[in-house]
């Protein structure tokens, strides 16, 4: 799976990068890693011989990856909230329709 964006890349840079940037991305990779756990959510079922066990398991595969996704991704990417974009230049029109009238 972590191989998986890298080899991506070599299919075109917008190809690779439009399908793993942004919420197409996040999800996924969330099915892919929960298509994956699945022989684990299977093996902790026959084991423990109830669906508790599993449905713990992934809740902690969903909160990991959402913290992953949802707040480490972002903070290490600089695309977080805490962004201070700057002044919003402005424009002065009444000069543009007042010449020439």
């Amino acid at each position: 799976m972590g191989l998986l964006p890298h080899v991506l890349h070599h299919i075109g840079l917008l190809a690779g990068t439009a399908l793993v940037a942004g919420s197409g991305g996040t999800i996924l990779f969330g099915a892919l890693g929960l298509l994956a756990s699945i022989p684990m959510l299977v093996r902790l079922y026959r084991r423990f011989g109830s669906w508790m066990a599993p449905a713990l398991g992934l809740l902690v595969f969903v909160a990991m990856f959402s913290l992953s996704a949802f707040v480490i991704g972002p903070a290490i990417s600089g695309t977080g909230g805490d962004v201070n974009p700057g002044p919003v230049p402005t424009v002065d029109h009444t000069g543009d329709h007042t010449a020439g009238h």
